[in-house]
């Protein structure tokens, strides 16, 4: 932080009496360095970070802070005030106020050692320092760390200090010192320094550990919407109640210089989460099934006593969240020891949860302008152009046309979420133009794939290459999406874009000559995947399958009819668990014959996650019986001649269905084939759960019955 701040950056006379006022007093010692390009820009964006959360905290303290491209170099002002800065703390103004000024594209090294601020604002010997330190150069060194507190205090001449300056430190406490009497439980003021051992050794019984030999352990995740200041604040005052409850808590910080994941090993082992954040928390399912207590980041710092009894007090009853649930989009790269193949799955999943969504709604959106405009709708002029508000055929053209423009995005976000699945944010921009090129040269979906392989892979090795300190600050909004972009734009147009492309006409004009028995067969393989493991990834890739030939603006008839023969087998398992629990409940358990319930209507929806509670209770009679139906409606689907324009809706499209009489033949084929499968199968197994002989066998089944009920709530019918 040597650079960071120089004693022309300290006030220790702030004379503000707003917060508005305070940030543009120290804004413009920044200014007169030539650290602030624009002053009045920098406050419009420190103002626009305030307006988010107050940075006032607990203790005396105010933490304006922003990132601007206003910025020229990663800067700390300081400020103290006799008379009190209100920053909108619950104790009261504030009297120590840091300005922290970040660029736009801030290096991680500098935003660690800002980090390191954080944490020791929450030091209360550092704080008491900062109040009584009599010259700016000396603040200054403290601040940057090249004194000690103890040091800086020597250094001071003997003398009082001024009576403002006693005034104010006598009113405002640290946040280190806030936090004793929270923790204890008590609305009492913070101890004087003499007294704190004695408020240390005041534990809350909730907190005392029942078993010193294995301490209650926490994990923990803290972040802002900045990732500056309240991330490692938070951070450190809950590893500092840590320590004084006795408890073993481990805190990931997912800050502005981003964040490394917590070993998979410590969150298995955990006792109880914590999760302090005011921003999405990354992966959030890694916790998934474990005590939670989830709060706003300054809860972190400013109470984290409390935090840590409450996580006890659920642990203690048992309260826990979900489990993480089958099936849910991947964004995140593989876990560590996993092997390639696994996280290559993960990354091209990660593609598709994200583009699923514009196909439903693309999809849609075309079809019903078909439905309300007829197969000429995509003759009609552009509503910019002409519009009736009376007239069927406008009101058909524009959800058309609006559909056209949701599929425009789909193979840019397949490359640009497969791009960030791998490399994270700096994978986006790469991504997004390698997919839009590949659209361009009519590479299609595969082209997308590349893409976004590529992209991440180059992103990859960029973040790789040791950068010179003085380009770091450029690396993530200039030189990582410049060079990237242009290494993938060139490897799409030059290298290997037309081979993709001719690779992605020969799939398409072989899918367009599909007749008689070929069809027949695919249709049954594709009826086999989207029922083996019910919208996990074999069921997505028939599903992406189908929606790759659908997601133009004149599909083929034998692309619609591929549509047609997945969603019709996506729906037979689900139906088929909710007939056989009605024709046949005592085969089934009081919990199966519940889930059999909603499995009518979550099969009649196309999702086919309704029949995972079945199946997870007894896959070897299921999912067979599944697998047997799927494959014989989508054999049936393909030779009816059954065609689908829209990519999801089960039978609230059927209207839209080509030959839709067929088509739920083909459906209720497969659904009364599947139950018979499954329940002669289970009338093969021999006693039933709840009969005589039986109790054993029941209580397993709907022990797993209830592990898997979670799963179908998950609407991804792919």
């Amino acid at each position: 932080m040597s650079e960071m701040i120089t004693a022309d950056l300290v006030d220790l006379d702030l004379s503000a009496d707003t917060k508005e006022a305070a940030a543009r007093a120290l804004a413009e010692r920044m200014a007169a360095l030539g650290r602030v390009t624009d002053l009045a820009g920098f406050l419009a964006d420190v103002a626009t970070r305030e307006a988010q959360m107050p940075t006032g905290l607990d203790g005396g303290i105010g933490i304006p802070h922003c990132r601007s491209a206003h910025v020229t170099e990663p800067t700390l002002a300081f400020g103290r005030s006799a008379a009190g800065i209100d920053f909108g703390a619950a104790d009261g103004p504030a009297d120590l106020v840091f300005l922290i000024a970040a660029p736009a594209g801030a290096d991680d090294a500098h935003l660690t050692i800002l980090s390191a601020l954080a944490r020791q604002l929450m030091n209360a010997e550092f704080t008491a320092a900062l109040r009584s330190v009599a010259d700016t150069a000396t603040a200054a060194a403290l601040i940057r760390g090249d004194v000690t507190p103890q040091e800086a205090a020597a250094a001071q001449p003997e003398v009082a200090p001024a009576s403002g300056e006693a005034a104010s430190g006598s009113a405002q406490t640290s946040p280190a010192d806030a936090a004793a009497p929270a923790e204890a439980g008590t609305p009492d003021a913070a101890p004087a320094p003499s007294e704190a051992p004695a408020a240390k050794d005041t534990t809350d019984p909730v907190t005392a550990d029942p078993t010193p030999e294995q301490p209650f352990r926490i994990v923990a995740v803290t972040s802002c919407p900045t990732g500056i200041a309240h991330t490692y604040m938070a951070a450190e005052s809950l590893e500092n109640a840590g320590r004084e409850a006795g408890v073993e808590l481990v805190v990931e910080t997912q800050g502005s210089a981003g964040f490394a994941r917590l070993d998979p090993a410590l969150i298995a082992a955990a006792d109880g989460v914590i999760l302090a954040h005011d921003v999405p928390v990354r992966d959030k399912d890694r916790f998934a099934g474990k005590p939670t207590v989830d709060v706003g980041v300054k809860a972190g710092i400013n109470r984290p006593g409390e935090l840590i009894a409450e996580v006890r007090q659920k642990a203690a009853r048992g309260e826990t969240t979900a489990p993480a649930a089958a099936g849910t989009p991947v964004e995140r790269t593989g876990e560590p020891g996993e092997g390639y193949g696994t996280k290559l799955r993960k990354w091209l999943m990660s593609g598709v949860s994200y583009m699923v969504p514009f196909v439903a709604a693309g999809g849609l959106l075309i079809a019903i302008g078909f439905a309300l405009g007829g197969y000429k709708v995509n003759k009609a002029p552009s509503v910019m152009d002409h519009f009736v508000w009376t007239q069927t055929d406008s009101w058909a053209a524009l959800m058309f046309q609006i559909g056209g423009v949701a599929f425009a995005f789909l193979v840019p976000v397949l490359a640009g979420y497969i791009a960030y699945g791998i490399a994270d944010r700096p994978g986006l921009v790469p991504g997004f133009v390698g997919g839009s090129i590949a659209l361009t040269i009519n590479a299609g979906f595969l082209g997308g794939l590349a893409a976004g392989l590529i992209s991440g892979a180059v992103v990859t090795a960029i973040q790789r290459v040791r950068i010179p300190q003085a380009l770091r600050g450029i690396m993530p909004v200039v030189v990582i999406p410049l060079i990237s972009s242009a290494v993938v734009g060139f490897l799409m147009f030059v290298v290997i874009g037309k081979p993709i492309a001719t690779a992605q006409k020969g799939m398409t004009d072989w899918l367009s000559g599909l007749s008689g028995a070929n069809a027949v067969l695919l249709g049954a393989l594709l009826g086999l995947m989207m029922c083996f493991d019910l919208g996990g990834p074999v069921n997505k890739v028939a599903y992406t399958f189908a929606t790759a030939g659908i997601a133009v603006s004149d599909p083929s008839d034998s692309a619609m009819k591929i549509m047609a023969a997945v969603m019709a087998a996506g729906m037979v398992p689900p139906l088929a668990m909710a007939l056989a629990t009605t024709v046949r409940g005592r085969l089934f358990t009081e919990t199966e014959r519940e889930n059999g319930k909603a499995a009518w209507v979550l099969g009649a929806s196309f999702i086919s996650e309704g029949a995972i509670p079945f199946a997870a209770a007894d896959p070897l009679r299921v999912i067979p019986s599944a697998m047997v139906g799927g494959a014989l409606t989508g054999a049936l689907s393909m030779a009816f001649g059954a065609t689908l324009r829209a990519p999801h809706g089960g039978v609230f499209v059927v209207p839209l269905i080509g030959n839709p009489f067929l088509y739920l033949i083909a459906v209720a084929a497969g659904v009364c084939t599947s139950t018979a499968l499954v329940v002669a199968l289970k009338t093969l197994r021999g006693s039933a759960p709840g009969a005589p002989g039986g109790e054993r066998e029941k209580g397993e089944h709907e022990q797993a019955a209830r592990a898997g009920s979670a799963d179908r709530e998950q609407p991804v019918a792919a």
